[in-house]
């Protein structure tokens, strides 16, 4: 841990506060508009519709770290919660809305978050029913699920003329091997930043090529506010009960954030931080379906930024909050990020799918001891959870509801998973 240069209740310099800030922004940004880009791009969404999607990201994302930061009744937890757009719920809203809609989407993603709202007065039975090898498992199948969209897009998106073509390989290729030198060689920023860094010199390359056109730059207003239910709302029992159990797995992720961003001041945390924390996961969720946005929760990158640094002021993290906000009632801004080329998003996207993988694997080396039960459990869960994302056909005679409900790796995965845990003993 390192020594703490600014507790949760202390204040720094104006002019500090705001360049901590921006690194916090820097860490987490392009992290936070990936999903709404990539579900754009897999769905077809016109670039007026993706622009859209990023704006609302950046708003409710913002908006949100300003409750963690300073609560509203007991919605937040009075932490330095950096939070973002979940890339955990992104497989989902895409199988979502390619079998149904946005709206159906949007449906789920708003009546789910009543779920987490639920866990957060009931966190020892979260940790229960989701212990660490459950939840290790459920964040390996998020990763090896998306793998295949960030290849896509690194080749050049589905259904491109040029799928596969040297110049798309060599420019996903090129943020892979940028951001893997600044993330292994450097500290500091350059190690944090090193996706947005790659992005930009990926960006770079594309523009001296003249494959970037800023047309929709030129076409977007200079500033807009979220409209209400833009796409619609609609509901369905399949899409419910699988983001029921994500917003579960979110839940579980947001706990270990929290916990670990209190550890780095020295203490543990509190049962009423724990409870605000997950109030405002759910909350500002289910808000963010009623404009457009993707549920949010805690940004894992901005936890450990907090521990590299020791600046653990909940005012610093106001700051991006506010920030997020400002980029967000911009619609330019929100419109360049759409001009990215798909090559581009794919080499950011393999990087950061093969990360939460990573971390999946990091949790059961840190939390779970590899006994020839667990390894079983872990075995069989990865197969039936890549089996039905590989193999959606198997599913072809279910009901409509259950094809959506268990076609999704994580939740055919992640339910073996629980359920052999609870029924094999640990004889070991």
């Amino acid at each position: 841990m390192s020594k703490l240069t600014y507790g949760i209740e202390e204040r720094p310099p104006p002019s500090e506060a705001l360049a901590l800030g921006l690194q916090h922004l820097s860490v987490m940004l392009l992290g936070n508009i990936a999903p709404a880009l990539l579900i754009s791009l897999a769905l077809g969404l016109e670039n007026e519709e993706a622009a859209y999607l990023i704006q609302v990201a950046l708003i409710m994302s913002g908006l949100a770290t300003m409750v963690q930061a300073r609560p509203i009744g007991p919605i937040g937890g009075r932490l330095p919660i950096v939070m973002g757009t979940s890339i955990v719920f992104m497989g989902a809203i895409i199988a979502i809305a390619r079998q149904y809609n946005l709206a159906t989407a949007f449906g789920a993603c708003l009546v789910a978050a009543s779920v987490e709202l639920l866990m957060a007065y009931g966190v020892a039975t979260v940790r229960r029913l989701f212990p660490p090898l459950v939840s290790a498992i459920v964040v390996m199948l998020i990763g090896l699920t998306l793998v295949p969209i960030g290849m896509d897009y690194a080749a050049g998106g589905v259904g491109a003329a040029d799928y596969g073509s040297f110049v798309h390989l060599s420019l996903a290729g090129i943020v892979l091997v940028v951001t893997l030198v600044l993330n292994q060689s450097f500290r500091g920023f350059l190690s944090y930043g090193s996706i947005l860094i790659a992005v930009a010199v990926g960006y770079a390359v594309a523009a001296a090529f003249g494959m970037i056109s800023v047309v929709p730059v030129a076409e977007a207003q200079w500033v807009a506010v979220p409209r209400v239910i833009p796409f619609g709302l609609e509901l369905h029992l399949g899409p419910l009960l699988l983001m029921a159990i994500i917003y579960a797995v979110s839940a579980v992720e947001t706990i270990g954030d929290v916990s670990a961003v209190v550890a780095s001041t020295g203490r543990d945390v509190t049962s009423k931080e724990l409870r605000g924390s997950l109030l405002a996961d759910g909350a500002m969720s289910g808000l963010a379906s009623l404009v457009g946005a993707f549920p949010n929760t805690s940004f894992s990158q901005n936890v450990g930024l907090v521990s590299f640094t020791g600046v653990a002021s909940r005012h610093v993290t106001m700051v991006t909050g506010v920030l997020l906000v400002a980029l967000g009632l911009v619609p330019k801004v929100s419109a360049l990020f759409t001009t990215i080329p798909n090559a581009v998003v794919g080499g950011a996207g393999l990087i950061i799918f093969a990360m939460i993988f990573s971390s999946g694997v990091a949790m059961v080396h840190r939390s779970v001891e590899l006994t020839r039960r667990n390894m079983v459990i872990l075995a069989v869960a990865i197969a039936l959870g890549l089996g039905v994302e590989l193999r959606p056909a198997v599913l072809q005679q279910f009901p409509e509801w259950a094809r959506t409900f268990f076609g999704s790796g994580l939740i055919t995965g992640g339910l073996s998973a629980s359920f052999m845990n609870a029924v094999f003993p640990d004889l070991d």
